[in-house]
């Protein structure tokens, strides 16, 4: 079996590793459409989760069942199927306390390119099948559906754990692709102005695309600084961090109001502590929460976040700047990936 994989750190190419086997509850499915991540970059050129040597790359797909288990009821050879990031095992003592991203440990419902092979392979595998596939409607176009694997349900994961509520105002640092559907999340749930942080012009104009009311340039001074003027001193009700680094967290501490929340869906690949600034979090007691999650996967959160895309809820389209076609393809979309250039949101690789 061929695969793109991590060398090693700072290292990237193609191997030959044997198929994997289908367990019981699993199942093994040729890719049709993949997408590579900046969590890919993360991982191979700051090493991120350590070194890793020859792990296939990749955790966002949508592919066809080639092999089932014995025990999968739903699913059979032929199946077109969306494949979410996060692979939960469902009966874990994490899914049943409601945190099933975290099952088998922390982050460990993250298996792809994490603790096992991941999509950037002939076959893969996925495990508990009948509680991690979902089924693609027949009429939805799989490049799009890739967004569904990853991209989607993060960014709406950090307008949950913001709270975002009817009327709030809102920070969204990051017009990444997780960082629109954040934007995108926010609006769905009601917010009134939001603030969204970048400068790539394809990035902002989409941006406003999916509800941004203000744009902020972070290159044109303190962030907090902007906010505080365009909120005549107040700041925001909620912000969700979908970029940045570990520094970040100081400047949205200072933008958010004393009762604020912060949802943050960034991977922050390096840097060993995060920094919160004393007397702008109220000395301890400004009441501003940061919750930091994991999105949740999942078969059921596939089906729904698939139902918005087919009535017209949430269109994905504006997020795939760049496709490609053919297996080889992989590398080359993975290192536009790597080096961002200014017209790109995200790359995708139909097979």
């Amino acid at each position: 079996m061929k695969g793109l994989a991590m060398l090693r750190l700072n290292a990237v190419g193609w191997i030959e590793k044997d198929a994997p086997r289908c367990g019981p509850l699993d199942a093994l499915v040729q890719p049709l459409a993949v997408a590579p991540c900046t969590s890919d970059v993360h991982t191979v050129w700051e090493g991120a989760l350590g070194d890793r040597r020859d792990l296939i790359l990749g955790h966002e797909a949508v592919g066809e069942v080639v092999e089932v288990g014995s025990l999968v009821r739903d699913f059979k050879p032929g199946d077109r199927v969306i494949v979410p990031a996060i692979t939960p095992d469902w009966n874990s003592l994490e899914a049943q306390g409601g945190y099933s991203m975290h099952s088998g440990g922390m982050l460990a419902g993250w298996k792809f390119s994490n603790f096992k092979d991941g999509v950037f392979a002939e076959i893969f595998h996925v495990n508990d099948a009948d509680g991690n596939l979902a089924l693609l409607p027949s009429d939805m176009d799989p490049a799009e559906a890739v967004m569904l694997s990853d991209m989607v349900p993060t960014g709406l994961h950090g307008a949950e754990l913001a709270d975002v509520q009817y009327g709030d105002s809102v920070l969204v640092v990051g017009v990444g692709p997780v960082g629109l559907m954040a934007v995108a999340g926010a609006a769905l749930r009601g917010a009134g102005r939001i603030y969204a942080v970048g400068s790539r012009a394809v990035c902002v104009a989409a941006a406003r695309k999916y509800g941004a009311t203000e744009i902020i340039d972070y290159r044109q001074g303190d962030l907090g600084a902007q906010v505080a003027s365009l909120t005549r001193g107040q700041g925001v009700d909620k912000a969700i961090i979908a970029g940045g680094d570990v520094d970040t967290f100081a400047d949205v501490i200072k933008a958010l109001k004393p009762g604020g929340r912060i949802g943050n869906v960034n991977y922050l690949g390096s840097g060993d502590s995060v920094r919160i600034p004393r007397a702008a979090w109220g000395c301890g007691m400004g009441h501003k929460t940061i919750a930091g999650g994991l999105m949740p996967g999942g078969r059921l959160r596939m089906q729904k976040l698939a139902s918005m895309l087919a009535v017209g809820r949430l269109d994905v389209a504006p997020l795939i700047t760049h496709r490609f076609h053919g297996f080889d393809k992989m590398e080359e979309a993975l290192m536009l990936m790597k080096d961002k250039p200014r017209d790109l949101i995200k790359p995708v690789v139909t097979l």
